[in-house]
Formats: structure tokens, C-alpha cells, sequence
């Protein structure tokens, strides 16, 4: 996850086959500078990337699979075929975790917390996007900037940004026989890639109600983001965030 977000391209010299071996797409962006720096705007931007791939990880539907040391920023310094290095480059250090390290780490493990505290992101069936009987609020919904649902060509802009889906943690009578739990929170999780803020329009569930902020990676020290968003705000340029939908009966 580090050398993703630090190297624009493969650095396999040290396997003596003159950087020839291993695949050649990284499909990663060095967000400025090729390997480490000590510009601070780049090292601020790479540290919000990784948690934001770490959070579209743990929030995604399925079970997580998370690399060993990806939770605190290992590096293989580019390398990205390290099988024949038995040595740093290879090994886990899980005692030289420094202070920025300790940081990412300490957010994995709310990432973590969330998850387990947020029943509707771990849903026992695919969300097929049909209205559920208990609140007649489709399972799964993408929508727009522009608060409506994501229409096909909005699908085939190639120069959109930024989206949300709304996850309805509803359950059908069969799954919640199967599940053994009543999931009725409504989370609606909003990315936005572009590198500006996008003004965002949150969708109206109902007559009553508002969305509150519950997690942002834009703002990871902090638990929450500002208290309600009753109609729109500008989702922060690079950022995921995670809303709950408070119907009004609930505190």
C-alpha cells in the first residue's frame, strides 16, 4: 500500500535481473516525487490516499483481505517481486514502526471497529438495489453529486469524480431469520477522487430526518466530521466519507 502511493514505477534491481522481472503496470501514482521525500504536501497527500484505500477496503461488501504490514505503511522500496529477498525488504518489522506508521496503524484499527460497529456494511447478501419491505428504501443506491441516482450516462462520463452509495441495512424476512439481527441503519458513503472539493448533494429519504457525519478520512483524528448535513456540503478533494441517516425518532 506505501509503495503504491510513493513509486510510479517498478524498483527490482536488487533482484539481480536488471529490473526485468516482475510485471511492469503498477497501476500506482508517487503523488509527486518518485520514492521518499521530505516534501510535506506530498507526504500529507500519500498518508490520506493509503487511508482512503484502507477504508474502501473495510467498508467495501465481503470479507476483507488486508497484507500483512499494509495496516502501518511497510515499504518494499519499490520492489514489487520480492519473493527471492529474504531480508528487509521481504520481512514484516513489526518493531520499527515509527511515529507517521503508528498513526496509519491506529486508524486501520478504527477502520476495523467501525466495520463491527456498523452492522449495514457487512450485509449477508449481495444488494441487488431492490426497495426493502420494512422501509421502502431501496437495498443498494448510487447517486450523484447532484443527489439523484446515478443515471447510465453518468455511468460512461469519463470525467466523473465523485460518487455515493447508499447502503440500506434493511433486512428481508428470510435474511434476518438467517442473520439473527434487525440491521436498520441507512449508511451512505461518499468518494470523491478528484483532486478539488465537489459540492455534494445528500439525497432526502424522507420528509424528516438528516445525515450525520460519522467518519471521514479527510479528518482521521477525530471520530466524526461536523455534526448534521441536512441538504449539501463539498466533500474534501481526495476523501471518503461515511453518513448515517437519523429519521428524526432517533436521538
Amino acid at each position: 500500500l506505501h509503495d503504491w502511493a510513493s513509486y510510479n514505477d517498478k524498483h527490482n534491481d536488487a533482484n539481480g535481473e536488471g529490473n526485468q522481472d516482475g510485471h511492469n503496470a503498477n497501476y500506482s501514482w508517487n503523488h509527486g516525487a518518485e520514492g521518499p521525500t521530505k516534501d510535506p504536501v506530498i507526504r500529507q497527500l500519500r498518508e490520506r490516499q493509503k487511508r482512503n484505500m484502507l477504508a474502501t477496503l473495510m467498508f467495501a461488501h465481503g470479507t476483507p483481505f488486508l497484507l500483512a504490514g499494509d495496516e502501518f505503511g511497510r515499504t518494499q522500496n519499490g520492489n514489487n517481486n520480492a519473493y527471492c529477498q529474504d531480508n528487509e525488504i521481504s520481512w514484516v518489522d513489526w518493531k520499527g514502526i515509527g511515529e507517521a506508521d503508528a498513526g496509519l496503524l491506529d486508524f486501520a484499527k478504527r477502520l476495523i471497529a467501525f466495520r463491527r460497529m456498523h452492522p449495514a456494511l457487512r450485509h449477508p447478501r449481495f444488494r441487488h438495489g431492490n426497495p426493502m419491505p420494512g422501509n421502502g428504501i431501496k437495498d443498494i443506491a448510487w447517486y450523484a453529486p447532484s443527489g439523484s441516482e446515478m443515471s447510465d450516462e453518468q455511468w460512461q462520463d469519463p470525467h466523473a469524480r465523485c460518487i455515493g452509495v447508499l447502503l440500506n441495512g434493511e433486512l428481508d424476512d428470510k435474511s434476518r431469520q438467517e442473520a439473527g439481527e434487525d440491521l436498520p441503519e441507512i449508511l451512505l458513503l461518499v468518494m470523491n477522487s478528484h483532486h478539488e472539493a465537489v459540492p455534494f448533494t445528500l439525497p432526502r429519504l424522507a420528509d424528516t430526518g438528516t445525515w450525520h457525519r460519522l467518519f471521514d478520512t479527510d479528518r482521521p483524528d477525530t471520530d466524526a466530521g461536523n455534526g448534521d448535513d441536512t441538504t449539501a456540503y463539498d466533500v474534501p478533494a481526495r476523501s471518503l466519507q461515511v453518513l448515517a441517516w437519523m429519521d428524526g425518532s432517533s436521538d
